[in-house]
């Protein structure tokens, strides 16, 4: 088993698991690699999922397409995940230094801004670990939900206060800290799991478990984006199943009170990803 101090917080998935079945060409022209300021994001009068899916349609065709640049940087990214010389955690931080961050879709989660206009998440204090460039972070964050950014890497925090310096800053915080040992004083309403469960070695889910369970009120609720469900070998990611959450989750008496197929799924994820919802059954 890994020692905590040798996983990631840093949210990723596998560009080649992305990829859909038969790659369509974008029409986009756009060649910038920079990323919109978050409040410009977050307008209300954009539809998060068409703007989120025009990004999605831009990145596959430079980091997710079975191109050769695109298999270039891919290649290069992986090596230097498993080529650190010291730990897992120095081979993201010199990921997010080089720029290589195809996991970085570059808009919130769908999904997640759904539930959040809808008013079908929790409120009070809300958890994001392996935060990134915090677009989830700031995306629900409200005057009913502070939220907290959860990352190991100071380049990933820097880059989430930069994009979001426009945005209304009250409602939420980025903290640098290893999920595995950071215990605040005030626990959370809702934690929000995607592509973190899938990052980390297979050997430390139990621990996982325990840090959902050690960070959550005792009525607080999980939300788990289970990405990817296939059937590769290998990792990060880490292919996932229901069961996988199940077996660790379970002993600690969270039950899933949901699990469905996500709606709002980028394309090139279709098929891969499931939303569940889990309480503790008993404190």
């Amino acid at each position: 088993m890994r020692s905590s101090s040798s996983v990631s917080l840093i949210s990723c998935c596998w560009p080649r698991l992305l990829a859909p079945a038969s790659t369509s060409t974008s029409t986009s022209t756009s060649t910038s690699s920079s990323s919109p300021p978050l409040r410009t994001m977050m307008n209300p009068k954009i539809d998060a999922t068409k703007s989120h899916n025009r990004s999605i349609t831009s990145t596959s065709s430079t980091l997710l397409s079975s191109s050769s640049s695109s298999s270039t940087t891919v290649d290069k990214f992986q090596q230097v995940i498993h080529s650190s010389s010291t730990e897992w955690v120095d081979g993201w931080q010199k990921c997010w230094e080089q720029g290589l961050t195809p996991w970085d879709l570059g808009q919130p989660t769908p999904i997640l801004v759904h539930l959040h206009k809808t008013g079908a998440l929790p409120n009070g204090r809300a958890l994001v670990p392996g935060c990134g460039s915090g677009y989830d972070v700031v995306a629900i964050a409200c005057p009913d939900r502070y939220v907290v950014g959860l990352d190991i890497s100071e380049v990933a925090l820097e880059r989430a206060k930069e994009l979001s310096s426009l945005s209304s800053q009250e409602h939420f915080e980025f903290l640098k800290a290893d999920f595995f040992t950071w215990r605040p004083t005030q626990l959370f309403d809702l934690i929000f799991d995607y592509t973190f469960f899938c990052a980390i070695d297979p050997d430390m889910r139990p621990s996982w478990a325990v840090g959902i369970r050690d960070l959550l009120k005792p009525d607080g609720e999980l939300i788990t984006l289970m990405f990817p469900i296939s059937d590769h070998e290998g990792g990060p990611p880490y292919k996932v199943s229901t069961t996988d959450y199940e077996e660790v989750l379970h002993p600690l008496g969270f039950e899933a009170t949901s699990i469905v197929e996500n709606e709002l799924v980028v394309s090139p994820r279709m098929g891969r990803e499931k939303l569940a919802r889990w309480k503790r059954s008993i404190f």
